[in-house]
This record gives structure tokens, C-alpha cells and sequence, in this order.
């Protein structure tokens, strides 16, 4: 290491973010980058530990250790080298991953871990910059036809894979553009969409082929995606939203997570809204339910169109806010975070339940809510949630958002007529090789696995190409992991 005593110098030091009140007027980035000088110094703090747990908390194995290293010595292009050998996609991790890899760092022990996440974002950005990320065209082609269905980080990890191993290979995206959740998921003031646009673009010099606006399945029928392709890898994630049926659900004013966030990146994108689909929080009370990434999102875009007051709820109990017995190190800990969004404003309430929607005039006013809590009667059993007694309350709204999480793909159209087998969660199923019940047809990400982190998907797109490349040529020589 170039500093072995570096993390007894410095201390850790987090990217800023823009002041509040500049920020919530826009959908600009929340958050400023770093010096080039600071992130050297920062990477300096990786203390050559002899076991790097940070490698087996990464869902995809990044070298950290060895990058930090080159970092810090300077060496930025051997650094980025390293970097890229094993994440396709560092600039949107290095933004939105909730950083695994931090809670395994041994210096975390102890002290606080490496910035190991803004690190790999210093790194990225560093290459753009500098021209040092170029196309890699690959010479070499097997012939082989492959189509990946869905353009989030799965199936866009999967398809420049398989592109590097020699195969044309066609993304298929049923939206106007490629990104998947990446780009309609996310608000902007967490993920700019040109940095998608950035990446895609060096994708296609590669050979990589978009089509976009296709519902395969529907625009494109499963039997020609069968018969035209010698692999097909469903990728199109996890998108049926979890629902809360109640007294009242039928109320105007009530939008699930996904459709709010999307209709909001459309319109950050200069997208036309038809004005009786428009979802606006001006001047509106809003409650976001479900306590989760989605629904800080959810907040977070609620501030920037000017809500009247926005209100967070979440049946589970209020997370630590250290690590406890139950999250040893080096494990990913289950604690309470405080996103930008929730600096920005607010209130947050947790161990709260919603018993019902009250409306007037067809439109949701309030929600009818109770305390809960959760005792465990038996060891080794789950904790069993129970109403407070008398603790009922109201709270007012005009805008209630649904930010519960998903329960499985999509199954009606393309999954449907493909006949794909689906494991008990109502997940597409496959074996320890992401191989369906179906002769040449793989999946990974959310599809898969179900709702899950960016970082996840990625590495599931990664062992996907393995596979298909696999199956294809009788061999590999791509990472799997």
C-alpha cells in the first residue's frame, strides 16, 4: 500500500451535498464531487488488511483494496482498469449502491470504514473526464444471436458481457429509451439520466443494438423471439407493485410509488403528461407509505414540486441506529437511514398501520391509522404484530402514495406465452445457472431474484452472460462474478 498508516492520519470525510434550499428548487444532483486531491487522500485510509472482507460483502467482487491503492499512488488509469474488470456500470453504484462493501471493511471495526463507494465514483468519473473509458470493439465474432429483454442494470450488465465475449446481441426495451429503473425508477437528483445516455453511447459503439418502444411479447410474439435468437435472457425486472386493499382504496388521490416517480422523470425529460394523468404535489398534503428507498424517493420528489407538507409512514418498527448483536460484522445491518431526502424536510412515523382511506367527494382526505407493535412470544419464532389499543389517529392528505415494494414480475404477455415456470414468490424460476424451464432462455435481476439492489443485478446480469456464453460455445472465458 502506498500509505499504510493512512487511515491513522486522516479521518473519514462523505461527498457534500448542495445546501437544501438551493436544491429542492431543481432536480439536479444532490450531491457535489470531491476533489481529485481529497479522494486520493481517502483512498489512502484502505489499511492492507490481510483479509479484505469488502470483497465478499460486493455482490460483484470489485478489487477494492488494489484500486485504492492505485488510487492513491496516482496510477488513475490502472485503477479504472480494475474497476471496470468487474462492474459494468461503476458510475451509477458509485451513486446509488447502499455500499455492502463499507460494512464489511475491517477498519470499520473499529473506526469508521473507507468511502469506498465515493471512492469508485471518483474513479469513474476521473475516466470520462480524462477519455480514459473507449469502446472496446471486439474483432471477433461467433455469429451467435442473442436477445436480452429489458434494459435495466441485469439485462444492460448482461448484454455488454455477452458483446465483449463476441456475440450480436439486441436489447429489447418496451419504454422510449433504455435505462429500465435506472432511468425512470430513480428521481434525478439521484441519477442524472445523461450518465445513462453517457454509458449506452459507448455500448453501441461496441455493437451493442437498442430497440426500444418493443413489448416483446406483444410487438415482438414469443414463438420469432424463440425461432430468430440462439439465446434469449429476460431481464425485465420486478414491476407488479404491492397493493394495500383497505376501506377506501377506490379514492382518487391514491398512486402507487413507481407510477408517480416515472410520470416524474418524464416530465424532468421535457415528456408531454396528458393533464388528467398529471400527479402533482404542489400545495398538497402528502403521505408516503412504505419507509423504504422508493419511498424516500417518493419524498424527496414530493419536496421538489412544492407539497404543502409530506408525512412518511412504515408498519415495521423504527431501525437502530447502530449495529447490534443481530447484524455481527462483517454482515450488511438492517439500520435506520436518513436519506437526502429526509434532510430536506418532513416528518417520518414508524410501527404505524393503515386501517383505512376516508375520502369526500370521491377524493382521499385522511387516513385512518394505529399504533403497532411487535413482540416475539417464542425464541426462533417472527415477531408478531399487534394494534395498540387506543392509539388510533388520523392523518390529512390529498395525495397518498404507495411505496411498498413489488411482488414478482409481470406474468400476463411475454412470460406468459414463453410458458416459463415461476418458483413460490411468483418469480421466474431457474437453476443454479440461470437457466429457465424453457429450452435457451435464461433470466436474471429482479426477474429472478426479485426486488433487489442495483448491485445485485449486476452481478446477476454478469453470471447470466457467463452462462448463456457458456451454453452457447461450450465454454467461457467471461467473469462470473
Amino acid at each position: 500500500m502506498g500509505d499504510p498508516r493512512g487511515f491513522l492520519k486522516l479521518a473519514r470525510i462523505n461527498s457534500p451535498y448542495r445546501q437544501v434550499c438551493e436544491r429542492i428548487q431543481d432536480f439536479a444532483e444532490v450531491s457535489k464531487a470531491r476533489p481529485e486531491k481529497q479522494a486520493q487522500e481517502q483512498a489512502s485510509r484502505c489499511m492492507d488488511c490481510s483479509t479484505p472482507f469488502c470483497h465478499s460483502g460486493c455482490p460483484i467482487g470489485n478489487y477494492i483494496p488494489e484500486w485504492n491503492d492505485y488510487m492513491f499512488r496516482g496510477n488513475w488509469k490502472e485503477a479504472i482498469a480494475l474497476l471496470e474488470a468487474t462492474n459494468n456500470l461503476p458510475e451509477i453504484t458509485g451513486r446509488i449502491c447502499p455500499a455492502l462493501c463499507e460494512y464489511a471493511c475491517v477498519l470499520g471495526l473499529n473506526d469508521d470504514a473507507v468511502t469506498i463507494r465515493e471512492n469508485e465514483l471518483s474513479l469513474i468519473e476521473y475516466g470520462f473526464k480524462n477519455g480514459a473509458i473507449k469502446p472496446s470493439i471486439i474483432a471477433y465474432k461467433t455469429g451467435k444471436k442473442i436477445a436480452v429483454i429489458g434494459s435495466g442494470p441485469a439485462g444492460l450488465s448482461c448484454a455488454a458481457q455477452l458483446n465483449r465475449a463476441g456475440h450480436n446481441v439486441i436489447v429489447f426495451e418496451r419504454d422510449e429509451r433504455p435505462g429500465g429503473i435506472l432511468r425512470y425508477g430513480i428521481p434525478d437528483f439521484k441519477l442524472a439520466k445523461h450518465l445513462i445516455d453517457r454509458r449506452i453511447d459507448v455500448w453501441k459503439e461496441e455493437g451493442v443494438e437498442f430497440r426500444t418502444s418493443v413489448d416483446v411479447g406483444k410487438d415482438y410474439p414469443a414463438n420469432k423471439l424463440l425461432s430468430d435468437f440462439d439465446a434469449v435472457c429476460l431481464a425485465g425486472g420486478s414491476r407488479l407493485p404491492r397493493d394495500l386493499i383497505i376501506q377506501g382504496r377506490e379514492l382518487q388521490g391514491i398512486y402507487f410509488a413507481m407510477d408517480y416517480l416515472m410520470q416524474s422523470n418524464r416530465s424532468v425529460a421535457k415528456e408531454i403528461i396528458p393533464k388528467d394523468e398529471i400527479i402533482d404535489a404542489k400545495g398538497k398534503k402528502v403521505v408516503v407509505i412504505g419507509g423504504g428507498d422508493t419511498g424516500a424517493d417518493c419524498v424527496g420528489t414530493a419536496h421538489r414540486q412544492g407539497a404543502l407538507c409530506v408525512v412518511q409512514i412504515e408498519v415495521m418498527p423504527r431501525p437502530d441506529e447502530c449495529r447490534t448483536s443481530a447484524y455481527p460484522w462483517p454482515k450488511y445491518p438492517l439500520l435506520l437511514k436518513t436519506s437526502s431526502s429526509h434532510e430536506e424536510g418532513g416528518e417520518r412515523h414508524w410501527a404505524v398501520l393503515t386501517k383505512s382511506f376516508i375520502g369526500e367527494k370521491g377524493c382521499v382526505k385522511k387516513l385512518s391509522c394505529v399504533r403497532v407493535e411487535f413482540t416475539q412470544e417464542k425464541a426462533l419464532t417472527c415477531a408478531i404484530m399487534k394494534e395498540v389499543r387506543g392509539s388510533e389517529f388520523e392523518i390529512e392528505a390529498d395525495l397518498v402514495i404507495l411505496a411498498m415494494g413489488f411482488l414478482h414480475p409481470e406474468h400476463p404477455g411475454l412470460l406468459t406465452d414463453l410458458k416459463v415456470k415461476f418458483d413460490e414468490r411468483g418469480n421466474v424460476s431457474t437453476d443454479s445457472n440461470y437457466v429457465t424451464s424453457v429450452e435457451k432462455v435464461f433470466s436474471a435481476g429482479d426477474m429472478r431474484r426479485g426486488q433487489s439492489l442495483v448491485v445485485w443485478a449486476i452481478s446477476e446480469g454478469r453470471r447470466a452472460a457467463y452462462s448463456i456464453d457458456k451454453y452457447l460455445m461450450g465454454e467461457s472465458n467471461l467473469a462470473i462474478i
